[in-house]
Order: C-alpha cells, then structure tokens, then sequence
C-alpha cells in the first residue's frame, strides 16, 4: 500500500492584536519545526484583508521558509489567479523553485475572501472562468512552450514565452476545491491535483466521497487522467498526551476562532455565536474519531483512526494536510505537531510495525532465547573456579533481596541520603 503523505496549510488564521513580525516570524519556525520532524509539504495562502489571515504573498513567504529548511516542499496555497496577470505568476513560481532547490509546489484558486475581489473590483461571478483561464495560459509558459499571444477582457499576451524554465522537470500543480464542483472538474481538465480546503467543516467532510468523481469525470471528458496521489485533503486536530489535556487546552482558543473570525469577520454562511465555550468543544469535535466531528481533539490514537476513517470513506488520497490555528498557546501547539509526527505518521505508514512484531516474537520465544543465553554464560562461569565462587555469592545475595516490580526513580529523600518516611 503507498505511504501517506502528510503536511500542513497555513492560511494562517492568526487572532488579530499580535506584532504582525513576531507573526511572520514565528511561523517561519513553525516550518522549520516540521523540516525537523519529517514532513513532507507546508502551504500557504495569500489574503489581502480581514486582520486574521495576514500573508498576502505565499511565493515571499516560501522562499524566506526555503532558506531555513532543507527538504520539506513549499506549495502556494493558493495564489489567487484572477488577481494577478497570468506571466507574472509563472515568473514568479519559476524564480521560487530555483531558489528553493526544486521544491516549489504551485497551487492556485480563485480567491477565497469576497472582500479581497471587492477591494480589487473584480466580480465573484467571474473569478472561477479567470482561474481556469489564467491556469491554462501558465501552464503552457510553465511547460515550456514556443512564443504565444493571447488576448482575453482582462489581460493580454504578445510572444510569451519565459526566460527560464523551473528547475524540476514538471513542477506539480494542484488547484483548491470546496463544496462547489469548479476546483476537481479544474484538476480534471487539467490533469493535475485537487486540494479539499472545505474538509475542515461538516458538509465538507460530507461532500468528500463524491469530490473525486467530478475530477475523475472531467478528466474523461478532456482527455486527461488525474491519480488518488495527487489528491489532498485537510484535516483539524489539536492532540496532547490525554483527551481531556487536549480539550483544555484548546478550549478558549477554539472559541476566540469561532465567534471572533468565523462569526463576527467573516460571517460565515450558518456559523452563529457560541457563548458556551464547552458546547462548542462538542460541537467541534464530537465522534471526531469515526469522523462525525469536523476535528480532533485528543489523543495520537483517536487521530489515527479518524484518518483511517476518511481514507475509507473517500475511497483514498495522497497527502493529509493538518490546518494550523491558535487554539492553543505556542508551547502547546508546537508540542501536538511533535506528537503527530512521533505517532500519527509513523502508525499510518507503517514505521514502527516491525519494531512492534520484533518485540512480540522476543516475547513470545523470551523462555527458550534466554535459556540458552544464560546456559552458555553458566557454561563459562563453571569452567573458572573464581568466577563459580563470586557466582554463588551473588546468587545469595539476590535472593535476600525483597523482589519488586519495575523500576522507579528513588524518592526524592532516599537520594538525598534521608530514610524513606513510611
């Protein structure tokens, strides 16, 4: 079975009042933290309004990442097509790749925030035909293609063709898809990967079983082919090492999030104030284990299951991207990204089975392995006539010694050189 890829999507969502440079900064460490522990891609977005989401430019952001880390993959997540002309956004993601190493992944979308379109005065109606079309014009400057022109109502085109080429072969490219069926019958067309950013919310989660037959079905209309692989699905979670640590810690922050961004910003469609911060905890993440929550707050082992669930459910993906929030403090949040990559990952592909079986076959076969281990160091022992001797006073001694379970620290007062207070 192909291993899971796993990553993350920084929007960022970050509660307005904090130094916007200790922001930038202390998510450029949050990248190198997962360079550290192993995974496999980091995204960010770009947004021009609101307070919360404060990078305008993932390709700045990714190449100041790119130089504190060494082999995780850098994805724009997304670059908003129809606010850019088409050549720029291709020069620029080529410019990213060579100073990243290769590493660039290029994911656009039409634009998230209507108030980013408004600001712009571009019009909603028109935003997802501008993606699909400034998409199909970077695709052919990205691959290389003779001198063109192209002339559309929003931008023109006269001999294009880029002065350098990115430095991987074929750079991947992966288009955002939500509730709407636009993002995967784009991936289709175009034979590249989907990314699911509406999974964090319920009928998002309940869209994902059919979102891949719309990718699937474009494909076949275009004559394309697109691949499970490619295919990547965000998740929540907040893990600590008990159920109730991870929901205490994460309380306060989840609600701040909810009604303050969610509610009182943005005013999402249905999303409505919640003032008891507990009866949002349930709402969030109840059954967040068989999937009936939209995150997972708790423990490694409910997370594992949760994945395993919606790979069941969708029928498979390739990478699981964990959505990056404030719910909890810094401290605590640094540490349910180290718990994941020293549990989840590791239990989902496969890392740690052997290890497990290998302490199960000692187990099993402990009697006979230490039998004659300890059978041939006897051997030894009654061939020297000194050796037999401190043997048989060692063996006394042991004996007089009351038999206890595992071992423990001693009591503070014990090493102390204080006797034990009984």
């Amino acid at each position: 079975m192909a291993r899971t890829k796993f990553g993350a999507f920084l929007a960022p969502h970050h509660p307005v009042g904090e130094h916007p440079m200790l922001q930038f900064q202390r998510d450029l460490d949050f990248v190198a933290q997962l360079d550290r522990l192993g995974y496999d891609e980091i995204w960010c977005g770009e947004h021009h309004s609101g307070g919360w989401e404060m990078i305008a430019s993932p390709e700045m952001f990714l190449a100041a990442a790119g130089q504190r880390t060494h082999r995780i993959r850098l994805g724009t997540g997304v670059v908003s097509l129809p606010y850019h002309h088409p050549f720029n956004v291709a020069q620029r993601m080529v410019q990213l790749d060579h100073m990243t190493g290769g590493r660039a992944i290029f994911g656009s979308g039409p634009g998230a925030l209507p108030s980013d379109a408004h600001t712009l005065g571009i019009e909603p109606m028109v935003q997802r035909d501008r993606q699909d079309e400034a998409l199909g014009v970077i695709i052919r400057l990205l691959r290389g293609e003779p001198r063109f022109d192209y002339e559309c109502e929003w931008f023109t085109l006269k001999d294009a063709q880029l002065q350098i080429l990115p430095l991987q072969e074929d750079m991947e490219m992966t288009v955002a898809s939500s509730l709407s069926p636009s993002g995967m019958q784009l991936a289709g067309k175009y034979g590249i990967g989907a990314l699911s950013i509406a999974s964090t919310s319920s009928d998002g989660l309940q869209a994902l079983p059919t979102q891949w037959a719309f990718a699937e079905e474009s494909a076949a209309k275009h004559g394309k082919t697109v691949d499970r692989k490619n295919w990547r699905v965000l998740m929540s979670w907040h893990l600590a090492e008990t159920k109730e640590q991870a929901r205490q810690e994460a309380l306060m922050g989840l609600q701040s999030w909810h009604n303050n961004y969610n509610v009182h910003v943005l005013g999402r469609p249905g999303a409505t104030r919640v003032e008891d911060p507990w009866t949002l905890m349930d709402q969030t993440a109840g059954g967040s284990a068989e999937g009936a929550g939209t995150a997972v707050i708790g423990t490694p082992d409910e997370l594992v299951k949760a994945i395993r669930n919606l790979q069941q459910v969708t029928g498979g993906f390739g990478t699981v991207l964990g959505f990056v929030h404030d719910w909890a403090n810094p401290e605590a949040t640094t540490r349910s990204w180290d718990l994941f990559a020293r549990y989840v990952i590791p239990e989902i592909n496969g890392f740690t089975h052997n290890m497990k079986d290998s302490a199960e076959f000692l187990h099993d076969n402990q009697k006979e392995f230490m039998g004659k281990a300890g059978a041939a160091i006897m051997a030894k022992i009654r061939e020297n006539e000194k050796a037999s001797a401190a043997m048989a006073i060692t063996m006394q001694q042991a004996a007089s010694r009351a038999q206890g379970g595992e071992w423990r620290p001693s009591p503070p007062q014990e090493m102390a050189g204080e006797p034990e207070k009984k």
